[in-house]
């Protein structure tokens, strides 16, 4: 600034100043709000119940406790545990499964900023002034679901855990643990009030929570109830007729669509022959979702489950290095689905296996000179844009090395990997690092790499769950389902995953985790429905809808199935009773005087 300029904005502002001395020192703030000074009307309240929805993007993509570990998803390199390499802690279960994981304080923490700010909601209602009676009933309905749902799962990760339920106001480091017990109380006090309240889906924008949304919650919450893990839950038989009743009237509410892909992404699995179709999130089935934004500036990161999970495409002949016609995020993805859960499905009549696996991948540019066999390098052939260079045969179809690519000693000019060969280390110049099919149940085409800004709405219920949820509580006893029997419901689902097959019996392997036997059983139930025909369909139905690791810990299958289907923990795991429940928190228990009490066996 040059100095003539200077000296009139001095004077410029002491003449201001000698003007009117006390108005222009007057500070009045209109951009810095307190709660006291926003949650008192309409506009602040809406904002506040708004807040409480955006969460569920963070809540559910925080998944590691609910994906890793079990029976349906791992980590690759499982053929050098013999090698001696240690593995994932949430795979083995061995001493680094402590109280001071990071992803245990991550959840807790996100599902207790979740319970701060709906009880906040719950709290100050009475304050909210010149907004409809009824208006703000609903919009406290909305709360009291949502603290219930994150209650929900935190009693069932943590066991008996504190339990606010009035808005925090002065900081306090003292920490009471309550009964689970209790906390399935307040959980269905909750359910049932939003339910009385709550209008239907037609009647609200959407997105919100609706009385079908909690309905549903109110039927899985029964039904694990139900369950009385460990006797310390308060459940009842009569929690299954609960479970069944309110899952037969989101039946009647949200009829499943007739073909199972449309649920998902549209896409091409050949990603040259992309058309990039438009996509559509809403739909009959889904009763609750979150909801996700093209709008770059409220997405908050998208929905990034279109490339979290394995495996990769990058290193396959003619991969045009990080694309997003194979998007994984980060290269590779975390979630690798176990070698024994593509078993439960039948490749040829359940249209699942087709939407859910990419059995192919293609070259997405030329490579001439390539050369597939190391211990023959004069052995060289061209590859076109467009050419198979990797191909899963279906598990029931297993290939002789004759019959497979010249890689290994075959003649055709891709790679062929049968179940019992993916997620292999040792590396042919087709196999790359960790070969297996990509889980493409999530796929979304035209998202640039790595970026994971998808747009689609993730659905946390859907009525084909209600289905099932059915199913198991006829099984646990509950009676005069509106269907009929549990095997009606059951194969209700089964038959829309056929489609045109409907009526006939789709097959998966006997013995899923014994990956050399090609032995099959029908999984249509016929008189023969048990636990482990349910949890195998909740697998095919619900594959990486962010409730596996429940349904293994309500059902108390969650050793038996993880130690058989998942390589790490039938290696090397550790698995055991007390993993039934995950470690408090060290951070909680470090910040709390007197500091809780820790889970058994931590």
């Amino acid at each position: 600034m040059k100095k003539y300029k200077l000296k009139y904005i001095v004077v410029l502002i002491s003449f201001m100043v000698s003007f009117s001395c006390q108005d222009f020192l007057k500070e009045e703030s209109i951009s810095i709000q307190t709660t006291d000074g926003y949650y008192v009307d309409e506009a602040g309240f809406e904002d506040l119940i708004r807040s409480n929805y955006q969460l569920l993007r963070d809540i559910h993509k925080n998944r590691d406790l609910v994906f890793m570990g079990t029976d349906v998803f791992t980590s690759p390199g499982w053929d050098k545990i013999s090698d001696g390499s240690q593995g994932g802690v949430l795979n083995v279960y061995d001493v680094r499964y402590n109280a001071s994981m990071g992803n245990l304080s991550s959840l807790w923490t996100l599902l207790y900023r979740q319970i701060g700010r709906t009880n906040t909601a719950i709290t100050r209602q009475s304050d909210i002034q010149g907004m409809d009676e009824g208006k703000k009933a609903i919009r406290v309905a909305e709360a009291k679901f949502l603290r219930a749902y994150a209650y929900f799962y935190l009693v069932q990760q943590f066991g008996d855990i504190p339990m606010p339920l009035e808005e925090t106001v002065t900081g306090s480091r003292e920490v009471t643990r309550v009964p689970a017990a209790e906390v399935y109380t307040q959980i269905i006090n909750d359910l049932t009030e939003a339910e009385s309240i709550l209008p239907t889906a037609d009647n609200t924008e959407y997105g919100r929570a609706t009385k079908g949304a909690a309905q549903f919650l109110l039927s899985r919450v029964y039904l694990t109830r139900g369950w009385n893990f460990n006797n310390s839950l308060g459940g009842s038989p009569a929690d299954f007729d609960k479970a069944l009743e309110f899952a037969d009237k989101v039946i009647a509410a949200y009829p499943m669509v007739s073909d199972y892909k449309t649920l998902f992404p549209l896409h091409s699995e050949n990603p040259l022959e992309e058309t990039f179709p438009e996509q559509n999130d809403r739909n009959s089935e889904v009763i609750f979702a979150v909801q996700y934004s093209d709008n770059v500036l409220t997405n908050d990161g998208g929905n990034d489950f279109h490339s979290i999970f394995g495996g990769t495409a990058e290193d396959i002949p003619g991969a045009t290095g990080r694309t997003n016609q194979y998007n994984r995020h980060g290269s590779i993805g975390n979630y690798y689905t176990t070698p024994a859960t593509y078993r439960l499905f039948d490749p040829q009549l359940d249209s699942r296996y087709e939407h859910n696996f990419l059995d192919a991948m293609v070259a997405l540019s030329d490579v001439k000179g390539f050369v597939p066999n190391t211990s023959q390098p004069d052995v060289k052939i061209d590859i076109d844009q467009g050419d198979t260079v990797l191909f899963f045969p279906p598990w029931n179809r297993s290939f002789p090395d004759a019959e497979k690519g010249m890689d290994v000693g075959g003649s055709k000019p891709y790679a062929v990997l049968n179940v019992d060969e993916i997620g292999i280390n040792p590396l042919t110049p087709y196999h790359g690092q960790n070969r297996m099919p990509l889980m493409w149940k999530f796929w979304q085409p035209g998202i640039p790499y790595d970026d994971a800004m998808g747009t689609f709405d993730y659905a946390l219920f859907r009525s084909a769950e209600a289905y099932l949820i059915a199913a198991e509580a006829i099984l646990k006893g509950a009676s005069n389902g509106n269907l009929g029997d549990a095997e009606v419901y059951y194969n209700a689902v089964v038959d829309r995953a056929l489609g045109s097959n409907a009526g006939n019996d789709p097959h998966k392997a006997v013995d899923p985790a014994n990956l050399s036997s090609l032995e099959t059983v029908s999984y249509r139930a016929n008189g023969n429905l048990d636990i482990d025909m349910i949890l195998d369909e909740r697998a095919r139905e619900l594959m990486g809808e962010y409730c596996r690791w429940y349904d293994l810990k309500r059902t108390e299958k969650f050793i038996e199935r993880t130690t058989a289907f998942n390589p790490w923990t039938a290696g090397i795991g550790q698995l055991e009773a007390k993993h039934y429940l995950r470690p408090i928190p060290q951070s909680e228990i470090d910040r709390s005087i007197p500091s809780i009490q820790q889970n058994n066996g931590f």
